[in-house]
């Protein structure tokens, strides 16, 4: 019998597609029943653990999530395409701990049965910057992850952690150089404008921007986000105009209806080969 994961990623249809990622939870909920490590799943295909990293000099803990794969196997970023499985995390079991923030390093494009997936090969370290509610006490981090995990076919995998976290800590070369590669802000990339116009479509919005920055190395690729996890953006199309960038897409919230949306609330990642950029918020045309 076919994966049922396996076939919601192949699906194309607007419609269909619009609905995954409220599918695939469900899915990452009712395939597998919920294990201690990665229950279901042939053995050692992903394993975590929490880094403990160092308290920095606003008081928050820099610590990280990394996640070590079967070599070819890979998992998704936070913004996973269509083909992707959006990471779900609950940290509501972590003593001392008043908020996260995540630092996503810069992911890979990969293409599947004609769809893209945005993610992470072989390994993930994502820094998480942990913000106590007690400066100066020990954190203690507990908490479950829902991902998915693919190799040809897709699955999902639930994930425990637990790490008490005191003291001033300690430098680790590796969360440093997963900080490095994340995305380059706008106004380091040479991002000279943004401007986009919102129009209204049966059931949203059509975003057309234009970004004004230099040309990335290899195929460029633009993601999208609304600011809103609930609202399916589709596929970008993109397109390079001299020195710009055309980045088209349909944003639909789940009322399936014509919305208002702030300009600032958009956020636009354009990817190379080699590097990225992380663009926040665009201006009217």
């Amino acid at each position: 019998m076919a994966n049922p994961l396996h076939m919601l990623c192949a699906m194309t249809s607007r419609t269909r597609i619009r609905n995954t990622a409220l599918t695939l939870a469900t899915a990452l909920a009712g395939l597998l029943p919920l294990a201690g490590q990665a229950g279901g799943l042939p053995d050692n295909v992903v394993q975590a653990e929490i880094r403990e990293g160092w308290m920095t000099k606003d008081g928050t803990r820099m610590a990280a999530l990394h996640l070590t794969l079967t070599p070819g196997w890979k998992t998704y970023w936070r913004a996973p395409g269509d083909a992707g499985i959006p990471p779900v995390f609950n940290w509501s079991g972590s003593e001392n701990l008043q908020g996260v923030s995540y630092h996503w390093p810069s992911p890979q494009v990969f293409t599947s049965y004609g769809l893209r997936s945005i993610g992470y090969k072989d390994e993930l370290i994502l820094p998480i910057e942990l913000h106590p509610k007690n400066a100066g006490a020990p954190i203690r981090l507990k908490g479950e992850v829902d991902l998915g995990v693919c190799e040809t076919i897709c699955m999902p995998a639930h994930l425990t952690v637990d790490a008490m976290l005191e003291g001033p800590g300690h430098f680790d070369p590796e969360i440093h150089t997963a900080l490095a590669n994340r995305p380059r802000p706008a106004n380091r990339a040479g991002v000279r404008d943004v401007t986009c116009d919102l129009s209204p479509i049966s059931d949203g919005l059509r975003l057309s921007a234009r970004i004004e920055m230099p040309r990335l190395q290899g195929e460029e690729v633009a993601m999208v986000e609304a600011g809103d996890p609930r609202i399916w953006v589709s596929e970008p199309e993109v397109q390079r105009q001299g020195n710009a960038l055309a980045v088209q897409a349909d944003l639909v919230p789940p009322n399936g209806k014509p919305m208002a949306l702030s300009r600032s609330a958009l956020r636009f990642t354009v990817i190379g080969s080699t590097n990225s950029v992380d663009i926040r918020g665009c201006t009217t045309n």
